[in-house]
């Protein structure tokens, strides 16, 4: 304890006008115990006054630790904090690590991360500046200045220049390379002013050319001595927020298992929070829900419902995709007659086959026009197909095709005229064709003309064998003219068992069967297996064909090698539905798949991209939108939103529209997995 004492010196007396008053004060003195004290105090202390101070001791404790605590808390927030590894399950498999060839999910996944563009989507789908500081529209929207950062850098630290972008530019152009974006930079000139800047001239004005300038940056420096074989499938460096943390590596099976992509150090914007990416590859989507299970991996995309922990973040992107079966009308002869299209688009049921491939009506939207009306707000179109079986049925039977043989499947019956038909009288000493196809048709009768000389002469052994042949059929040919025995003379009654006989007409079957071609990916064969049941119904055999994606690009898509082609199209931002319409984009790498043709169509879809405001010619689309559907080079199905499950430690993700499954990426800088506390 501490104690207060008096001291016992006394001053001198008291005297006002003198400062001695002071010393006549008691001076108090604190004194704190010592240690040995402190220790003897539980001996000396009463059991209340034990209780007392241990009480009170205990209290103030508390206190000072929840007064400390408070105040920390009431005066620092949390905030985002470097590190940690995101892991995400991926169906299927990466193709090419190379922008100018991803036109596949996943590739542009891997492309959105390593690489940067001249300009970017931002987290509105605005287009916003990305490798430059800002551009210039000049020439009445024909010529495009843009002016990069300064300290530009790839990942191995080369200065990213002007040359870089034209080189892309170039490279895209290239008919050797064959990219599948050749087609938005066909008559694109990229000239050079300085390192920093370039111009992008046009032939005329595109409203939607900014948004081709989200196209991702090859570096020059690495990629330009590579032939166009080897150029698909060359590890190039990149200049966004990732690198490949290591070489790609496959299994024994040629498979690649994962992909780990590492911060990019010398990346120019905000560096990104997390500081590794991880991609797991599976075979399908049942695999992918397992490592969801199984603490695997920490985020997917799942096209069809699973039992899956509460716990996760289901984040639902728009998208301005759709999906549709693609009749190619030059591969089927069954697909080049309309009235097929219309009953196959009258005979699809799109709201039970959403139900039944999504599980609800609530998780994809269903579609009847490619122009996606309700996500641009365009009007809607004045007409579609309701579904009607029996609708669908009497327009198969109006175009022929009937189930004669009562076996479900239809088919149409076409009689085919003869080659050739007698109508000359043959005797003795005539030659020529008709002598030629009349001892052709002896040849059948073994007993009536032996001798099977086929010479073009009418000579005796010919005569002969007419003669057996009259009276072998005598009712018809002798007695209606009041002969006993054969002329030899090929006459009228004579033709017209030969015609009978030997010209008689034969049928052409065209059976109404139809193959599928779609990806190999569980939402796909899902929908042609609930088509192929539905168009059964109708009495149409369908065939399902599956491929992995980049098969089916190269092999299919590429060549148009496909009957009908189950497959989605995403529009840009700014839809301009020119490369997907147009008659001039029916061959690759054009995007009309349906390889439609429609002048009135053209003449629509060139005014639209050549409107300087797209969103302005709503009447144009809307008549271009009931053309496409009269015609019905395709049946429209749905339009899923993009359901993204992650788990509920990543936070920072943006849950607004996105352009495509890869723009889900966009702000990944914000995602963040680690927090720390920082002062207000």
């Amino acid at each position: 304890m501490f104690s207060f004492q008096k001291n016992k010196q006394i001053s001198e007396p008291a005297d006002p006008s003198s400062r001695r008053n002071v010393l006549r004060l008691f001076k108090w003195k604190i004194k704190l115990p010592k240690i040995k004290q402190w220790i003897r105090l539980p001996f000396i202390l009463s059991t209340k006054e034990k209780l007392f101070f241990f009480s009170f001791s205990i209290l103030f404790l508390c206190s000072f630790v929840f007064l400390s605590v408070n105040g920390y808390f009431k005066n620092t927030k949390i905030n985002p904090a470097r590190g940690g590894i995101y892991i995400e399950g991926v169906v299927g498999q990466p193709g090419f690590v190379n922008p100018i060839y991803a036109d596949s999910d996943i590739d542009r996944d891997i492309s959105q991360l390593i690489f940067s563009g001249l300009m970017k989507y931002g987290k509105n789908l605005e287009i916003i500046p990305d490798l430059v500081e800002k551009y210039e529209i000049e020439d009445n929207g024909k010529t495009y200045k843009f002016f990069l950062r300064d300290n530009l850098f790839w990942q191995d630290k080369t200065p990213l220049t002007a040359d870089d972008i034209i080189f892309t530019i170039k490279t895209i152009q290239n008919p050797d390379f064959k990219s599948p974006f050749q087609a938005n930079w066909v008559g694109v000139e990229a000239e050079k002013i300085s390192e920093n800047i370039l111009k992008l001239k046009l032939k005329m004005p595109y409203v939607a050319f900014l948004e081709n300038c989200v196209l991702k940056i090859l570096p020059k420096h690495t990629m330009e001595s590579i032939p166009a074989e080897r150029f698909p499938f060359i590890r190039p460096i990149g200049s966004g927020p990732y690198k490949l943390k290591e070489e790609i590596k496959q299994g024994k099976d040629g498979q690649t298992k994962s992909l780990t992509l590492s911060e990019n150090p010398y990346y120019f914007d905000e560096k990104p929070k997390i500081s590794e990416i991880k991609f797991i590859f599976y075979d399908k989507d049942e695999d992918v829900a397992k490592a969801f299970g199984a603490g695997k991996i920490d985020g997917a995309s799942l096209a069809s419902p699973y039992a899956l922990d509460e716990k996760l973040i289901r984040y639902s992107f728009p998208l301005p995709r759709y999906f549709s079966v693609f009749f190619n009308p030059e591969k089927s002869k069954v697909l080049a007659d309309k009235q097929i299209k219309l009953a196959l688009n009258y005979g699809t049921d799109k709201k039970s086959l959403v139900e039944k491939i999504f599980g609800s009506v609530d998780q994809a939207l269903i579609i009847d026009s490619p122009l996606l009306p309700d996500f641009y707000g365009f009007p809607q179109p004045s007409k579609i197909y309701e579904y009607d079986l029996e609708k669908a049925k009497n327009i198969l039977e109006q175009a022929e095709f009937k189930d004669e043989n009562q076996n479900g499947l239809r088919e149409k019956i076409t009689k085919k005229e003869p080659a050739f038909v007698f109508g000359k009288e043959l005797k003795s000493g005539s030659s020529g064709k008709d002598v030629t196809e009349l001892q052709k048709c002896m040849v059948k009768f073994p007993e009536i003309y032996p001798e099977g000389e086929i010479t073009g002469y009418f000579a005796k052994k010919t005569e002969e064998a007419i003669i057996r042949f009259q009276e072998k059929y005598s009712k018809e040919i002798l007695e209606p003219w009041g002969f006993r025995s054969g002329t030899g003379i090929v006459s009228k009654t004579t033709r017209a068992k030969l015609n009978e006989i030997c010209a008689e007409k034969t049928e052409d079957s065209l059976p109404l069967k139809i193959s599928i071609t779609t990806v190999d990916q569980d939402l796909m064969k899902k929908t042609a297996e609930a088509l192929k049941e539905q168009w059964k119904a109708l009495g149409v055999e369908v065939e399902i064909k599956t491929l992995p994606i980049s098969r089916l690009e190269l092999e299919v898509i590429k060549t148009r090698e496909y009957e009908c082609l189950l497959f989605g199209e995403v529009l840009g931002i700014i839809p301009d539905p020119l490369p997907f319409w147009h008659s001039s984009q029916k061959k690759d790498p054009g995007l009309n798949l349906a390889i439609y043709e429609n002048k009135k169509a053209d003449k629509l879809l060139e005014d639209i991209r050549k409107s300087a405001d797209i969103f302005s010619q709503t009447d144009k689309f809307a008549e271009l939108q009931n053309i496409l559907i009269d015609d019905a080079p395709a049946v429209f199905l749905y339009s899923p939103d993009y359901i993204y499950l992650v788990a509920a430690k990543i936070k920072g993700i943006n849950s607004e529209k996105i352009l495509d499954p890869s723009k889900r990426f966009i702000g990944v800088e914000n995602w963040y997995i680690k927090t720390k506390r920082v002062w207000k």
